[in-house]
């Protein structure tokens, strides 16, 4: 059974700490309640009408083993449209119903609910986006990016053009293409403090929002600055742009890196489709494809109900985010009742329990996250996969990028 709610939500009564209990002459079930904000209409619906029904894929697949620790999970949907507003009001609500944890959705709404997760001492995830000093676990005790942010995209990068280009940067020239905002501004310090530290010549081109022209970008890079690499930090509708733009200049595609929201099956099909994205390498903080223990499980429990398989799967890349997304969450609860020895968790338990996750995979999936107090993003492991023939195959395997300066960055964060 699906969990989602579409707004407004009237706000059910009888939540205790996060246990729910359906009644009547049954007997009574016990829930844990978990809080999901998703886009599935707004200007990221792209991404949201794939990876948020793999959150409930995955919770369905929990619950249909018999939960976790005697407890349904229980994920409460919610629709914030990528606007702060709706996802402010909806964090009260999904707290007046006993939430213990909340996946949030976008930058702009983990910035503005992080204030509210510290003080009602509800734990959040923000994989892939918001603030990179967000890994400071210290300084930011409830909100965990559970991912590689920005910062640790930007040193993996480096590594990785590095590595392409005969293990030496000296004297190279490095292209960074991003979406001039401020997710597209972050990873800069990084970049230019390894400029120094390799001696390769740093090159930014901004793309201006909604980032569906840059021409005249592609055109200097391609025809003008001449690149060993080129690095792309785009979102939305702009990484197929460029993907058409750069095939169309005759700039290699083996050389262009797209951090982790250009690096989708639909950012390749709006480009054109597989032909036209040969060679483009991906970043990932989550496999690629379906050749994983956990989603040959959700593909039998959906044989077992007699239905296909979802078509959202096609869509890997973001369907595989939302598996991991729902997975942590799940493992911080059952990381959580080991603490309270079975009784109901509260946020601050779960708290607790996404600092516990150590070598959690799901079979692969997942790099061997390791979370602290202090760590919480997990390590900033990345995977880079390139495109060949009509699918993305692996190229790397985990690995992570200057991760001693990284930490240096996080732990520097006012």
């Amino acid at each position: 059974m699906r969990n989602v709610t579409r707004r407004p939500l009237m706000i059910a009564a009888g939540a205790m700490a996060g246990t729910w209990f359906t009644g009547g002459a049954k007997a009574q079930q016990k829930e844990i309640l978990i809080g999901s904000q998703c886009d599935r209409t707004g200007p990221t619906q792209l991404v949201g009408t794939v990876f948020c029904p793999a959150v409930q894929d995955y919770v369905n697949l929990i619950n249909a083993k018999g939960g976790i620790g005697g407890y349904q999970i229980r994920i409460n949907e919610l629709d914030n449209n990528y606007q702060v507003p709706p996802a402010i009001e909806e964090y009260e609500r999904h707290k007046q119903e006993g939430i213990v944890s909340t996946l949030i959705w976008g930058t702009p709404q983990a910035e503005a609910l992080n204030p509210r997760l510290e003080r009602d001492h509800i734990p959040g995830t923000s994989p892939g986006f918001g603030s990179a000093a967000a890994a400071n676990g210290i300084k930011y005790p409830y909100l965990f990016p559970l991912a590689a942010t920005y910062w640790s995209q930007a040193a993996a990068a480096i590594k990785f053009a590095k590595d392409k280009l005969g293990d030496s940067l000296k004297g190279k020239k490095i292209a960074y293409l991003y979406y001039d905002n401020p997710a597209g501004l972050e990873p800069l310090p990084i970049l230019k403090e390894l400029q120094d530290i390799e001696g390769f010549d740093l090159r930014v081109f901004a793309v201006p929002p909604p980032g569906v022209e840059m021409s005249a970008q592609v055109l200097d890079i391609s025809q003008r600055y001449r690149p060993d690499f080129v690095l792309a930090h785009l979102f939305g509708r702009s990484p197929s742009v460029m993907l058409k733009a750069m095939k169309q200049s005759g700039y290699p595609l083996s050389k262009v890196l797209g951090f982790v929201w250009a690096s989708s099956e639909a950012d390749i099909l709006a480009a054109g489709g597989w032909p036209v994205a040969q060679g483009y390498y991906t970043m990932q903080f989550v496999g690629v494809g379906d050749d994983y223990p956990v989603i040959k499980e959700i593909k039998a429990m959906y044989q077992k109900e007699g239905k296909p398989p979802p078509k959202e799967m096609a869509t890997s890349v973001y369907y595989n985010r939302g598996i991991q997304d729902a997975a942590v969450h799940i493992e911080a609860v059952r990381n959580a009742l080991t603490l309270t020895g079975g009784k109901p968790p509260t946020g601050a338990d779960v708290k607790k329990g996404f600092e516990m996750i150590k070598d959690f995979t799901l079979g692969g999936l997942l790099p061997p996250l390791q979370v602290t107090a202090a760590d919480h993003e997990g390590g900033g492991w990345v995977q880079i996969f390139q495109v060949k023939g009509d699918k993305m195959v692996k190229a790397t395997e985990w690995f992570q990028g200057y991760r001693e300066l990284v930490l240096r960055k996080v732990n520097s964060t006012s």
